[in-house]
């Protein structure tokens, strides 16, 4: 982890509420002037703890109404097996995240997709693109919190 004191995590916590901010109240949240604040921005870039500013979308208002969590086990643990599953996966936009797990799953994945028509179609492409042991699929009925900011202003060392 890298070390980074009350201030820099005040300005990450900002940032991951909404990256939109002006410096200049990014700054004052954080109990800087404006240009020290950039430059505490920058250097957080650069260390790739800030990895990238995007805009959060309403799924469903861009049709992307149904979130499946999916349960993968492999049928080996080998290189090329996993090597062929990361291209499978990475090469289907609506797999949206994918975990390698410890425990009774190999992988974790989220996935976006419009409807039950089109997460078989999902479902379809990656069976076909690698062999799999098991498929789970756990259909989400109803998002109660979402966030993409970790608590790292509330988080003491």
């Amino acid at each position: 982890m890298t070390d980074m004191d009350l201030i820099d995590r005040k300005i990450v916590a900002e940032l991951m509420r909404d990256a939109t901010l002006p410096v200049a109240q990014i700054a004052d949240k954080a109990g800087l002037s404006q240009t020290p604040c950039w430059k505490r921005i920058q250097k957080l870039e650069a260390q790739g703890v800030l990895m990238r500013r995007v805009a959060l979308a309403d799924p469903g208002k861009l049709g992307f109404g149904l979130t499946v969590f999916v349960t993968i086990q492999a049928p080996d643990h080998s290189a090329e097996w996993r090597n062929a599953f990361a291209r499978a996966t990475e090469g289907i936009a609506e797999v949206m995240e994918v975990y390698r797990m410890a425990g009774e799953m190999d992988y974790l994945l989220r996935v976006a997709v419009a409807d039950m028509v089109a997460f078989d179609r999902l479902y379809k492409r990656l069976t076909d693109a690698v062999a799999i042991e098991n498929v789970t699929s756990h259909f989400a009925m109803e998002r109660i919190k979402f966030t993409t900011a970790y608590p790292v202003d509330t988080v003491t060392r």
